[in-house]
């Protein structure tokens, strides 16, 4: 019972070492991953996002599961307006990493893109803790739960009925 605390500090002093050593520096690219994440980036760039996504898919190829490439891909999918699978690739990197701060911020920004405000800033919060309020993502997240949800546009020709001619 004396030993008690002891035991203690000095288990959780051979975790903390094991957990220090066991980590690994992150995976580097493979070269061919790294042109097709090259050639995305730049067509993310020019405005083309389908042609990114189709580039950072076909990394993914060659290395799957690959943090890089699944935030690319994610930051793709979010530009294109699909909130929902860009939220689906940033979790996948959280799972992974989940202290990574663009991960974070991506889906906070998708989350507040959506209209889920409330969550969002709940990974605002999250943010500020692992890197501060001053760090460059949570600024963007700030800034993008203070600009609200995104607007769905919906064209006139997809609301109105189209009446169709039947013969009795």
């Amino acid at each position: 019972m004396r030993y008690t605390p002891a035991a203690l500090a000095l288990s959780l002093l051979a975790a903390v070492t094991a957990s220090v050593s066991i980590s690994a520096p992150p995976v580097p690219l493979d070269p061919r991953a790294a042109i097709l994440v090259a050639d995305g980036r730049k067509a993310l760039a020019s405005g083309d996002a389908n042609a990114a996504i189709d580039d950072y898919e076909a990394a993914l190829a060659f290395q799957p599961g690959h943090v890089a490439i699944l935030l690319n891909l994610a930051e793709a999918t979010r530009k294109q307006g699909m909130q929902g699978k860009a939220l689906r690739y940033y979790r996948e990197v959280l799972e992974v990493e989940p202290g990574n701060i663009y991960a974070l911020s991506g889906e906070g920004m998708a989350l507040a893109e959506k209209g889920a405000v409330e969550r969002a800033r709940r990974n605002l919060a999250r943010l500020e803790q692992v890197c501060g309020a001053n760090c460059v993502p949570a600024r963007e997240l700030a800034a993008a739960i203070q600009q609200g949800p995104t607007p769905q546009m919906v064209s006139a020709e997809a609301v109105q009925a189209k009446p169709t001619v039947t013969t009795n």
